[in-house]
C-alpha cells in the first residue's frame, strides 16, 4: 500500500522512493498557495518515464534536476513525459526535458488541440478573449481591466497523443490511460495496472476538490461538471487503488474519496438552485459567483480568484441546466439564469 503523507511546506518536501519502481520529487509552483507539484517517475528497462514534469520557472527546473538525481536519476535518460493535463503547473518543464533527454511528450487529444489553440493565441487575442468573456458574465468594468493579465507561456506540444484505454509507452510495465474530463477536457489519470495503483493528475486530491469551470462562461455546448462528476464514478468504479495525486499527498482508496467529492458537488448543486429559487429576477454570472461559498469571502478575492469563481458557478449552472433545473433567459448580454418552477 502506498504510504500517506501529509502536505508539508514546499521547504520540508523531500523526493521520495514510493518502493515498486516508483519514485516522487516535489516541484514548487512560484507563488501559489499549492505550494508545488508532486512529479512522479516511473522505471523501466528502457529509462523512466514522468507523469507531469511541474512549472517552466528556473527554481522549479533545478529542483526536478536535483530531485530525480538524489534519488539515482538521470534527468537525461528520461524516455517520456506524460502529462495528466496542459495546465502550466504539469506540463509547463516537459518541453526542457525533452530538450534535455530527447523524450518523447505524451497528452490527451482533447488538451493536445487546446495546446496548438493557445500556440496560435497571439496575447492580444488573449486579452480580448478574457474581457469579453469577463463582460457577458456581467463583471465590473474595473475588475475586467485589472482580470486580464498577461497569459503564463503555453506549454510544449505533445509528441504523442492518447486516447481513453491507451497503454503508455513504458516497457515492462503496464501504465494505462483513463480520460476523466472535467478539470480540463483531456485529463487523464493513469492505472499502473502491474502494482494497482492510480496516478490521479487533479481529478482526485486527498483533500481539496479541483477547478471545473466553463470558458468561455457562457457556452451551452458543453457540461464540464456533468462529466467531472462522471468521470469520478468511473474512478468510483475500479476499486481501491492507491492514489497518486499530483498535489497534497498520497493516500489509499481513490474510489472512496472520488465518492466524497461527488457528494460535495452534488450538495453544492442542490444549494445554488435553491438561491436561484429564492430570487425573483434572474442573476447574471457574476452575482451568483458572488453569492456562492468560497473558501474566502467574495469581496477578499483577488480579481483573478473572481474571475476562476466566475468559471466554476458557470459550470454548476450549466449543469443545473442539463438538468432542466434552470433555464438562462434568452436576449440582451450578460447572460442570465433563473430557476424554473417545480
Amino acid at each position: 500500500m502506498t504510504r500517506k503523507t501529509r502536505r508539508r511546506p514546499y521547504l520540508e518536501q523531500r523526493p521520495q522512493d514510493l518502493g515498486g519502481g516508483v519514485w516522487s520529487v516535489p516541484v514548487p509552483i512560484p507563488g501559489n498557495p499549492l505550494g508545488y507539484t508532486l512529479v512522479y517517475a516511473v522505471e523501466s528497462p528502457k529509462g523512466p518515464v514522468l507523469i507531469d514534469a511541474g512549472w517552466n520557472h528556473p527554481d522549479a527546473w533545478e529542483a526536478l534536476h536535483g530531485g530525480l538525481g538524489s534519488l539515482g536519476i538521470d534527468i537525461a535518460t528520461v524516455r517520456g513525459v506524460v502529462v495528466t493535463h496542459f495546465h502550466p503547473d504539469h506540463a509547463g518543464l516537459a518541453g526542457q526535458v525533452r530538450e534535455t533527454s530527447g523524450a518523447w511528450i505524451a497528452m490527451h487529444e482533447a488538451d493536445a488541440a487546446l495546446v496548438r489553440l493557445m500556440h496560435g493565441l497571439a496575447d492580444g487575442e488573449h486579452r480580448s478573449f478574457q474581457a469579453d468573456m469577463l463582460r457577458r458574465a456581467g463583471a465590473d468594468p474595473a475588475e475586467v481591466d485589472v482580470a486580464t493579465a498577461q497569459r503564463p507561456k503555453p506549454p510544449a506540444p505533445p509528441d504523442r497523443e492518447l486516447r481513453d484505454g491507451d497503454l503508455v509507452d513504458l516497457p515492462g510495465r503496464k501504465l494505462r490511460a483513463v480520460h476523466t474530463p472535467g478539470h480540463t477536457p483531456g485529463h487523464i489519470c493513469l492505472h499502473l495496472e502491474d502494482a494497482d495503483r492510480l496516478f490521479t493528475g487533479d481529478h482526485v486530491l486527498p483533500d481539496i476538490t479541483p477547478h471545473v469551470g466553463i470558458y468561455p462562461y457562457d457556452r451551452d455546448d458543453v457540461d464540464p461538471l456533468g462529466e467531472f462528476l462522471g468521470s469520478l464514478e468511473r474512478i468510483g468504479d475500479m476499486g481501491p487503488l492507491d492514489a497518486l495525486p499530483a498535489h497534497e499527498w498520497t493516500f489509499p482508496d481513490a474510489a472512496a474519496r472520488a465518492t466524497e467529492i461527488r457528494q460535495h458537488h452534488e450538495e453544492k448543486l442542490t444549494e445554488l438552485h435553491a438561491l436561484l429559487a429564492e430570487r425573483p429576477e434572474p442573476q447574471t454570472i457574476w452575482e451568483v459567483a458572488a453569492m456562492m461559498t468560497w473558501n474566502r469571502p467574495w469581496d477578499d478575492l483577488s480579481p483573478m480568484l473572481r474571475g476562476m469563481a466566475a468559471g466554476e458557478a458557470a459550470a454548476h449552472l450549466r449543469a443545473l441546466e442539463a438538468r432542466g433545473a434552470i433555464r438562462r433567459v434568452s436576449g440582451g448580454q450578460p447572460v442570465r439564469f433563473q430557476a424554473i418552477d417545480s
